[in-house]
């Protein structure tokens, strides 16, 4: 039975949750206002409240979303923008392909963080060139990023906790996720081509117009390109080598924008005004909420009541991981869920062969991945995302997104589950 602490607990943080998906409130002024309420009452010790906030996480979106905000004032990403609409002849059925496995591809090489901060500005330009809805391929690339980052050991955060955790290797998780992720790719693009396919009209005249213009005239400066783009393939190769240079993506994204900054003389002042202030924000505000949930002990509910459903079995607990995972990092946030799992399946594997646990982790993997795509709040990079929508004048809403991202999380859901019981069991 759960104390009044923990009953307290949960009820702001559905009351939060209610507030994010009616949109009364700004999402940041809504998280923030919740961990104000938890430490204002001493749900938590302020050191321990801050010890939840992922430093890692915060750090590499600052340092990444000053390295775009420099280089997108090169013309750089108009330039792809419209490079990208020619290469598919203006046809945005093909473009709503074509983006989502670059950006699945990306995300499974660097990080969907990353690649939904490179790739979201190009993508808006390109709809506005287009003169159409630039929703479909705004939940195309949070969908894309989230699938494909599951693929490999540093396509998504919980992949690098769970590979340092269980000792696995990069081409440990190649082999056993991407497999299923490509299949999953497909089926998911498929699927949304079908959902979209009505509102993918760009008419003859704004077709004839793209395939005329010269995209050379957009790059505005390009010395500023060069110097961007150098400092930009610095800091990608950083992100694939981070293991072997012992040093934390955030560091390597740090010290890439410093790096910019000092080269191209950039005003410091105007870049950071141009950070997505109320996106970290947010951040910042749902790891504490998230770290109380954890603190009070309801995520340790969480994982002896799954324990207990499973009597130890690994093909139920599989399962169980999967499923609950899946679901719960909609809500949640799949970061902190991920740090609460791994504990639960390292006791479980001390009872049998590290082969014989090894399924587990790719059940909590997928599911804690593909999860993300059920809400607005689910990864990183959904909540990126919102805020260049918003920003943007895009109608995304939270719980217009719930229409699309929970069929789709379900789906890819029993695709995993399936893979999982026919390749281990």
């Amino acid at each position: 039975m759960m104390n009044i602490h923990m009953i307290i607990a949960v009820l702001v943080f559905i009351i939060v949750y209610a507030l994010l998906i009616m949109e009364k409130m700004n999402k940041a002024i809504a998280v923030l206002l919740g961990a104000s309420l938890y430490l204002v009452f001493h749900f938590i010790p302020f050191h321990d409240a801050v010890e939840h906030i992922d430093m890692n996480v915060i750090f590499l979106l600052i340092g990444m979303m000053m390295i775009v905000k420099v280089t997108e004032q090169s013309g750089v990403f108009e330039y792809v923008a419209v490079k990208g609409a020619k290469i598919v002849k203006a046809d945005p059925i093909a473009f709503l392909a074509l983006l989502f496995g670059i950006t699945a591809i990306f995300s499974a090489l660097l990080d969907n963080v990353t690649t939904i901060l490179l790739i979201t500005p190009v993508t808006l330009l390109l709809t506005t060139q287009m003169e159409i809805n630039a929703l479909p391929f705004v939940i195309t690339e949070i969908i894309a990023s989230n699938v494909g980052g599951t693929a490999t050991l540093i396509g998504d955060p919980p992949n690098i906790m769970i590979g340092s955790a269980a000792g696995l290797s990069f081409m440990d998780f190649l082999i056993n996720l991407a497999p299923i992720i490509g299949v999953i790719s497909l089926v998911i693009m498929g699927l949304l081509i079908l959902l979209f396919k009505k509102q993918l009209v760009v008419s003859e005249l704004n077709r004839k117009r793209i395939l005329a213009m010269d995209e050379t005239l957009l790059i505005t400066n390009g010395t500023l390109m060069k110097k961007s783009l150098t400092v930009l393939g610095l800091v990608i190769l950083g992100f694939l080598f981070h293991g072997l240079l012992e040093t934390e993506p955030s560091v390597i994204a740090l010290a890439g924008a410093s790096v910019l900054i000092l080269w191209t003389k950039e005003d410091l002042e105007k870049i950071l005004k141009e950070v997505e202030w109320d996106t970290i924000l947010f951040f910042v505000g749902l790891f504490i909420m998230v770290g109380v949930l954890d603190y009070v002990g309801v995520i340790d509910r969480l994982a002896d009541a799954m324990k207990e459903l499973t009597e130890g079995d690994l093909k139920k607990t599989s399962a169980a991981l999967l499923f609950t995972s899946g679901i719960f990092s909609g809500i949640l946030d799949n970061i902190p869920l991920v740090a609460t799992f791994i504990p639960v399946v390292k006791i479980m594997g001390s009872e049998v062969s590290t082969h014989a646990i090894e399924p587990l982790w790719w059940s909590l993997a997928l599911g804690s991945c593909l999860g993300g795509n059920g809400t607005l709040v689910g990864a990183s990079a959904n909540v990126i995302m919102f805020g260049f929508a918003k920003k943007n004048n895009v109608k995304l809403t939270f719980s217009s997104y719930l229409a699309y991202g929970i069929p789709i999380t379900l789906t890819t859901l029993v695709i995993a589950y399936g893979y999982v019981m026919l390749r281990y069991y």
